[in-house]
């Protein structure tokens, strides 16, 4: 556990860590070090998650701006599902990775490192850090949602 947040400090010095903390996470993923970009989940379609129970790309045709972020779809149909429910098919933590807000850093995610916990979608930085966070889902939860409002005052 002290190694898991000494390396996530350790990112956040590289660069990773969101600056200016905007409530939607737009880091990519393409690249060791973090960038920002416009796009909400690296171009992942958020519906597809709950609809196909896996990440699928979503298609530039289908873009929806929400929270500051374009939000892409893989159908017109889960476009339509997001903009009369965003709130349902967002993920949480405005899609920052739910381990590392648990532990008070704003990190890019791995949009292949998902879990749908009783209807919410909660994304991982990495296949290590997810089977960290599966470990005890409810209590960095927890402690996720009592920091996630802070972290983004930071």
């Amino acid at each position: 556990m002290f190694m898991r947040s000494l390396f996530i400090s350790f990112l956040m010095l590289l660069g990773i860590y969101a600056h200016a903390a905007q409530p939607v996470n737009t880091l990519t993923n393409s690249s060791f070090f973090a960038k920002t970009t416009d796009t909400a989940i690296n171009g992942y379609d958020s519906v597809a998650y709950f609809t196909e129970h896996k990440p699928v790309k979503g298609q530039d045709t289908f873009v929806f701006e929400w929270k500051g972020a374009k939000w892409k779809f893989a159908s017109q149909a889960n476009l339509d599902l997001f903009k009369a429910s965003p709130d349902k098919f967002s993920p949480q933590y405005g899609g920052y990775c739910a381990y590392g807000v648990a532990t008070d850093n704003l990190v890019k995610v791995d949009p292949a490192q998902f879990t749908i916990l009783d209807g919410k979608l909660y994304l991982n930085y990495d296949a290590s850090v997810q089977k960290d966070w599966l470990k005890d889902k409810p209590g960095y939860i927890k402690a996720a949602d009592a920091k996630f409002n802070d972290l983004l005052k930071k």
